[in-house]
């Protein structure tokens, strides 16, 4: 089969967040903001959703349980979702795991907010890197824990780990929690077996746990691999790894994810504290996505790949100055356009503003983002464009 990325979806009345939430995220719900555009007339280029239709083997596998028409209070019983998400596992990563270790949660980032909870003390401290997905911080600030942020090293677009710094800050006795980004939001990195062995190293050393997350591991560009943290670490059980299918097969809003525990304290916890329910129709999605979604999946990556290409023959002829790198991994891009708006503080508003694109600025990313953009480009390639196009436009005003 052959899958269209290239219809253009109206999502317009589908309470989209990317169309109808971005004001509550973007700009702090401040409904009296007056754009040049309406607010329905963006091009939504932030939130890490997709504008694809997810792969027709899940609506098909929703349509057929819809059949059913009861959907009572529901929760994974049987084998067959777990023995789909090890064989994804298996196919994709050549990583097994103990199947009794695995849960279900409604997303990452809700099993983000309470693991934090159940990890750490009142007077202990949250390790994280940054440039981060804002939400490790508010995964904190919500329990109440002190943040402890180590920058990224940058050089001319590429990021590595400042492990000399990143050791000093875990030998904090205070730090028992480090949350991991694998690969990287908002860089794309993907950390070679070296890098996970040095950084798994020093937090097993100094006692630190680990929340991997990993939700963006299955977007790869084509010919790179994936390794999860807790394969190079088998015998610790100091790593809890997050999977989900929502970035992979655009699928976010059915709230499912997978949470790996191995410390049989921390599950024990849990197992007390979860509400063990899962939606029934997230649950025939998600399995349905990890036993016949590969096939889609690669064709999104080709089409993903050439997008990348895209951007970066775009920004050569139309934004040479901005400093750009095709990522690893994602469908994001992490665009430094600082040499073109170094005054500017917040990038945001300002496309928002001036060109009528909805993107995410440097500083929304804790820090050590200053002067970036990142755009989604899991869109077909007219609306890319369009958006690029709208993007240089308030660029070259701006510094002519």
């Amino acid at each position: 089969m052959k899958y269209d990325f290239d219809t253009i979806i109206d999502r317009r009345n589908t309470n989209a967040m990317s169309l109808e939430g971005f004001r509550a995220y973007l700009f702090n719900k401040n409904d009296k903001l007056d754009f040049q555009c309406a607010d329905d007339e963006f091009v939504s280029m932030w939130i890490a959703d997709m504008e694809f239709t997810s792969p027709p083997e899940i609506t098909d596998a929703i349509r057929n349980r819809l059949d059913h028409g009861i959907f009572g209070y529901s929760q994974i019983f049987g084998p067959d979702y777990k023995s789909a998400f090890l064989n994804w596992t298996k196919s994709q990563y050549d990583w097994q795991f103990d199947t009794g270790h695995l849960f279900t949660s409604q997303g990452v980032i809700p099993a983000l907010f309470d693991l934090v909870e159940y990890i750490c003390e009142p007077d202990e401290k949250v390790l994280i890197m940054t440039p981060s997905y804002a939400f490790f911080k508010l995964a904190a600030n919500y329990n109440e824990v002190e943040l402890v942020t180590s920058d990224l090293i940058y050089n001319d677009g590429d990021y590595t780990i400042d492990f000399e710094d990143l050791k000093q800050k875990a030998a904090d006795e205070k730090v028992t929690l480090c949350i991991f980004c694998s690969p990287h939001n908002p860089t794309g990195r993907i950390w070679t077996a070296d890098e996970l062995q040095q950084f798994g190293q020093i937090c097993i050393e100094n006692n630190v746990m680990v929340i991997s997350d990993e939700i963006h591991c299955d977007l790869l560009r084509n010919g790179k691999t994936f390794t999860p943290l807790a394969k190079i670490f088998p015998r610790s059980d100091q790593i809890i790894t997050c999977m989900a299918p929502s970035k992979t097969f655009n699928m976010a809003g059915f709230m499912i994810a997978n949470i790996i525990i191995a410390n049989d304290e921390l599950r024990a916890i849990w197992k007390k504290r979860q509400l063990p329910l899962d939606n029934p129709l997230s649950i025939v999605a998600a399995q349905a996505a990890y036993t016949d979604g590969a096939a889609w999946l690669a064709q999104l990556k080709v089409y993903l790949d050439a997008n990348f290409e895209f951007l970066k023959k775009y920004l050569e002829g139309h934004l040479p100055k901005a400093v750009f790198k095709i990522p690893e991994s994602t469908y994001l891009a992490w665009v430094n356009v600082s040499t073109y708006l170094p005054n500017e503080e917040n990038l945001t508003l300002f496309f928002a503003n001036n060109a009528g694109v909805l993107l995410e600025g440097g500083t929304m990313f804790v820090a050590n983002g200053k002067g970036h953009i990142r755009l989604n480009l899991a869109c077909p390639r007219a609306r890319l464009k369009e958006g690029l196009d709208k993007i240089t436009a308030a660029i070259n005003i701006a510094t002519s």
